[in-house]
C-alpha cells in the first residue's frame, strides 16, 4: 500500500500457555543497480525512484530479527482482561489425567515400569506435571472466556495471577491488548488538494538528454595532456578503510568523468591535472549516510593509476537514434512515449503525494488509542527491511553485530505509529464501504510475490496457507483498494 505500508495483522491463537503474536507480511522495494563504482560515485547526485513489490515473510513481535529480544508493552487504553475459571473438580481431573500419563512412562532407579508410587512421580515430577496441566487447562479456558466476552486478543496474552494446584478452584486472569471501536463518521467528507499533473517542456528535455546519455559512446583518445574538467578517464585504484574491520576496496577499469556530477568531489580534485600512466592518491572522507554502508563515515586512503584519457561522443537525436531504442518509427514517436511515460510517473507520485496527505488528515480528525502490539511488530518489520538492505550493501556480520539496536528500534517508532494507525483507519473504512478482495486479486499477487522471490507459485500458496499469511495478503490487498478509493473521490484541485 504506497503512502501506509503497515505490515500489520490479527491472527492470534494460544501456545502453550501464552498468545502467538501476529506475523508479518514484508514489503520491501528492490535496490536499483548503477553502473559507476561505489567507491567513486557522489551519491548526493543521484536520483533512483522504486516502485515497492510484496514480498510474503514474516517477523515475531516479541522478537526483532536481529538477535535482539524486547519485553511485550501493551497500551493501557487497549488492554482488556478476562477470568479464567475451572471448578476443582475439573483442575482435578486434568491433574489426575497427566499423573496417570507420568506414571505409566516413569523410568525411576528401584521400580520397575508403570509401577512407580503416585507420590514418588509427584514428587519427582511436579514441576513438569504443573506445566502440562497449565498447557492443558488454560488455552481451552482463555478461547472460552473471550469469546464469552466477545474480545479477539492481537497480543500474547499476560497472566497476571493464577491459582492452580489440586483441590482447588482454578482462578486466573490474563491482559491483552485489543483493536478498539474506531469512529469515523464524516470521513467521506475528508479531503485534501489534489493537483493537477502536467509535463513541462524542461522535464521533457531533461529525460531525452538522459536517454541520450545512456546512448553514449566512450572511445580513447591518444593525446599526451592533462586532465581538465569534463574528460573521462579509465582508471583502476585500490583503498584501504580506517578500522580493523574494513574490507579492501579496489576497482579496475572504472569510467571516470573529471568535474561529473556522480564524481565524488575527492576523486575529481585528484585526478584534475594527472596524466595517462601518472599514479596517485587520494584521501576520501564518506558522509556518515553514504548507501554503500562499508563505507559510509569511513575514511579510505586510495591509490589510483591513470589508464587512458577516454572522449565521450552523445548520438544525435534522429529517427535512426529512434529506432535503436525500440519499436519506434521515427523520433516523434520516441518522444511521445517519453511524455507518456512521465505524465504515468508524476500521476503515480502524485497519488503517492495525496494519499500521504489524506491518511495524515484522516488520522489528525479521527484520534483513537493505538495498540502497542502492532507498533511494536510495525518496528520489528520496519527493522527488518534495514537490517537487510545493510546487508546488501556489504555491511559485515561483524559490524551489524555492533549496532545500537534499541536506538534504531526507537528511531523507527513514531514512523511505525502512524503506519499502523494508518492502516487501521483503513480497515474501518473498508468495512464501512463494504470493500472485498475477490480470489482473482489475491492470485495475481500470489503469483506476483512468487516472480519477485522466485519461488514456485504452489511452494508459496502452501507456505502462506500453514502460516496465516494469506489472510495478511487479502487484508493488504483490502486495504490497497480502499485507499484508491479514497484517492478517487478526491475532487481534483
Amino acid at each position: 500500500m504506497r503512502g501506509a505500508r503497515a505490515e500489520i495483522g490479527t491472527d492470534a491463537h494460544w501456545k502453550a500457555h501464552t498468545l502467538s503474536s501476529a506475523e508479518t507480511i514484508e514489503t520491501a522495494p528492490h535496490a536499483e543497480a548503477t553502473p559507476e563504482s561505489p567507491a567513486i560515485r557522489n551519491e548526493a547526485a543521484e536520483d533512483h525512484s522504486h516502485e515497492d513489490h510484496a514480498h510474503a515473510g514474516h517477523a515475531d513481535a516479541g522478537h526483532d530479527h536481529a538477535g535482539h529480544t524486547h519485553a511485550p508493552v501493551l497500551n493501557p487504553e487497549c488492554v482488556r482482561e478476562v477470568k479464567i475459571e475451572a471448578t476443582a473438580e475439573e483442575v482435578d481431573a486434568v491433574f489426575a489425567g497427566v499423573l496417570k500419563e507420568y506414571k505409566k512412562h516413569a523410568r525411576i532407579p528401584g521400580f520397575r515400569a508403570g509401577k512407580v508410587p503416585e507420590p514418588v512421580v509427584k514428587r519427582r515430577f511436579a514441576e513438569q506435571i504443573r506445566k502440562d496441566v497449565v498447557e492443558r487447562l488454560l488455552p481451552q479456558r482463555f478461547q472460552a472466556a473471550i469469546q464469552a466476552a466477545g474480545l479477539l486478543p492481537i497480543s500474547q496474552p499476560q497472566l497476571t495471577r493464577l491459582t492452580l494446584e489440586e483441590g482447588k478452584a482454578l482462578d486466573g486472569t490474563a491482559v491483552f491488548e485489543v483493536v478498539p471501536a474506531i469512529a469515523i463518521d464524516g470521513y467521506e467528507s475528508v479531503t485534501v488538494p489534489k493537483p493537477e499533473v502536467t509535463v513541462s517542456e524542461e522535464d521533457f528535455q531533461r529525460e531525452l538528454k538522459q536517454l541520450q546519455e545512456s546512448r553514449a559512446t566512450v572511445e580513447t583518445v591518444d593525446e599526451d595532456r592533462a586532465l581538465v574538467d569534463g574528460d573521462w578517464t579509465e582508471i583502476s585504484f585500490s583503498g584501504v578503510a580506517e578500522g580493523n574491520d574494513a574490507e579492501p576496496v579496489s576497482g579496475e577499469n572504472s569510467l571516470v568523468e573529471i568535474g561529473g556530477e556522480q564524481t565524488l568531489p575527492a576523486f575529481t580534485e585528484a585526478l584534475r591535472g594527472a596524466k595517462v600512466g601518472q599514479e596517485i592518491a587520494a584521501e576520501v572522507v564518506y558522509p556518515a549516510d553514504y548507501q554503500e554502508a562499508r563505507l559510509a563515515g569511513r575514511t579510505v586512503k586510495y591509490a589510483i593509476e591513470v589508464k587512458a584519457l577516454k572522449k565521450r561522443t552523445l548520438p544525435e537525436l534522429n529517427d535512426e537514434f529512434a529506432r535503436e531504442l525500440g519499436e519506434y518509427e521515427d523520433m516523434a514517436a520516441l518522444e511521445t512515449r517519453i511524455r507518456e511515460f512521465l505524465t504515468t510517473t508524476r500521476q503515480r507520485d502524485n497519488e503517492q503525494q495525496v494519499r500521504e496527505a489524506l491518511f495524515a488528515k484522516l488520522a489528525e480528525q479521527f484520534q483513537f488509542p493505538v495498540p502497542e502490539t502492532l507498533v511494536q511488530q510495525q518496528v520489528d518489520a520496519r527493522l527488518e527491511r534495514g537490517l537487510r538492505a545493510l546487508a546488501a550493501q556489504g555491511m559485515s556480520a561483524e559490524m551489524m553485530r555492533k549496532l545500537d539496536l534499541g536506538r534504531l528500534r526507537g528511531a523507527q517508532r513514531d514512523a511505525a505509529l502512524q503506519e499502523v494507525r494508518t492502516a487501521l483507519l483503513l480497515d474501518r473504512i473498508a468495512d464501512a464501504e463494504k470493500i472485498e478482495v475477490s480470489d482473482e486479486e489475491l492470485e495475481r499477487e500470489l503469483q506476483m510475490a512468487a516472480l519477485q522471490s522466485r519461488e514456485p507459485l504452489e511452494s508459496l500458496r502452501k507456505r502462506l496457507t500453514e502460516d496465516g499469511g494469506l489472510a495478511r495478503i487479502r487484508e493488504q490487498i483490502k486495504r490497497e483498494k480502499t485507499a484508491s478509493k479514497l484517492y478517487e473521490r478526491m475532487p481534483a484541485a
